[in-house]
């Protein structure tokens, strides 16, 4: 495509240097398990902060509004005991966080383990190809 151009008086053509967009296949062969294991570790550990967030939210909300204090009366009245049933927010959360973490570490070892897998199985198949191209 051909673009004219005048600028005071002076006709001159200008090539239109856009050029198509590139592409580039690669093949994914190999992929490090310790940069798998390393970012899964810091992905799981930061989704497992903003599930507690998320559940300490609601329960200040549920506290708030009076819901923790009528379900600890109605599991009184069930359970049938003399003395006042209490929600220990310090008890739940830690143990919220323990198994948080066990998660985070079981996961991390699946991400690894499935990485391991993709490297014995793209030895044998040749791995993933994949097209990168430019955005213009």
């Amino acid at each position: 495509m051909r673009a004219v151009v005048r600028e005071t008086g002076v006709t001159a053509r200008v090539e239109d240097t856009r050029a198509a967009a590139r592409q580039t296949k690669v093949v994914v062969k190999k992929i490090q398990p310790w940069s798998v294991f390393k970012f899964s570790l810091l992905f799981y550990f930061c989704l497992m902060l903003v599930f507690l967030f998320a559940l300490l939210i609601l329960y200040w909300v549920l506290s708030v509004i009076g819901v923790m204090d009528s379900l600890a009366h109605v599991l009184q009245t069930i359970l049938g005991e003399r003395q006042p049933f209490e929600f220990h927010s310090f008890w739940i959360f830690s143990r919220l966080f323990l198994i948080g973490v066990l998660g985070v570490v079981v996961w991390s070892f699946v991400n690894l383990f499935v990485t391991l897998l993709y490297n014995v199985v793209s030895d044998v198949v040749g791995g993933i190809q994949v097209t990168l191209g430019d955005r213009r």
